[in-house]
């Protein structure tokens, strides 16, 4: 792969589908027009965040994968060049729905899908109500510009996940996100929260060896209840920032990383080595009791 350079497309979203998806591709193409060779967008980027609520007529913005969604995808990425990387609410069937990202090739070829494996459930969150979870299991995609691996949203806490995504030969992490801040929160809690959800990718950086690229939204939606944080990031495989967009503003930039340094992180600070994976089997269980 060495040297490729990533664009991450961070911005607001309003009720209307096709005018955030108009608007998302005139950031990859400006994103491309910048040098861009792999174009990340957020986590569910056509719509508002709709999981703030449990609402039946909501399913009704879910749609087939590949689709009409990724047809055009593939359109724009053929046309400007780039690797585009696309969040979307999957309809399997009726009555099975995914959170979803599809990956499209530089050359406009659709190269497969990844599910969201972890879902959460929390107040303004209530993905459990839509989403079924992932069972493609963890997956990397062979692009023009390297082998990445895709992760989303909630998937960022667990380094299980991160772990074997990396041990599968990605390059790169991706985390696709939609993540905030409830406005009746003080200060405070807010640099908690981000610093925790900024250091827990950080760390799948440096424990892999890898780059990690964690892309989110950002704006007021639930009426004002919930302030998407932004805070989108680039870091190096030893967690160094190499990028950070604001809290505010929508940014679409682009960052260049060389993961030939892979290699030598790996080789200086062998955690690969050193893994003990013969004493790893009580990780698949719930919870260890003593007695």
């Amino acid at each position: 792969m060495g040297k490729v350079k990533i664009g991450l497309v961070q911005m607001t979203c309003v009720a209307d589908v096709n005018t955030n998806l108009q608007k998302a591709i005139e950031q990859v193409k400006l994103a491309a027009s910048k040098g861009a060779n792999i174009v990340c967008l957020q986590e569910l980027f056509t719509s508002l965040y709709f999981c703030d609520v449990e609402a039946y007529e909501n399913f009704e913005l879910a749609e087939k994968i590949p689709g009409k969604t990724t047809g055009t995808l593939c359109e724009v990425a053929k046309e400007s060049g780039v690797v585009i990387i696309a969040s979307l609410f999957e309809k399997r069937t009726s009555g099975i729905y995914h959170n979803t990202t599809a990956v499209i090739d530089a050359d406009g070829t659709y190269l497969g899908k990844y599910r969201k494996m972890h879902i959460p459930d929390d107040p303004a969150f209530y993905e459990k109500f839509y989403f079924t979870p992932g069972d493609l299991g963890y997956k990397n995609f062979d692009t023009k510009y390297g082998r990445i691996g895709i992760l989303i949203c909630w998937d960022q806490w667990y380094p299980e996940a991160s772990r074997i995504t990396a041990l599968m030969g990605a390059e790169v992490l991706f985390y696709p996100t939609a993540i905030g801040w409830a406005t009746s929160q003080d200060e405070a809690t807010n640099d908690e929260q981000y610093n925790a959800w900024q250091t827990i990718q950080r760390s799948h950086a440096v424990a892999n060896g890898v780059h990690v690229v964690s892309v989110n939204r950002v704006g007021f939606e639930q009426d004002g209840l919930m302030k998407f944080w932004g805070g989108s990031f680039v870091a190096n495989p030893f967690g160094r920032l190499l990028y950070k967009a604001s809290h505010e503003k929508e940014e679409t930039e682009v960052v260049e990383i060389d993961t030939a340094k892979t290699d030598s992180y790996r080789t200086h600070w062998p955690f690969m080595r050193d893994r003990r994976i013969d004493s790893y089997q009580p990780i698949t269980k719930r919870f260890i009791d003593e007695d």
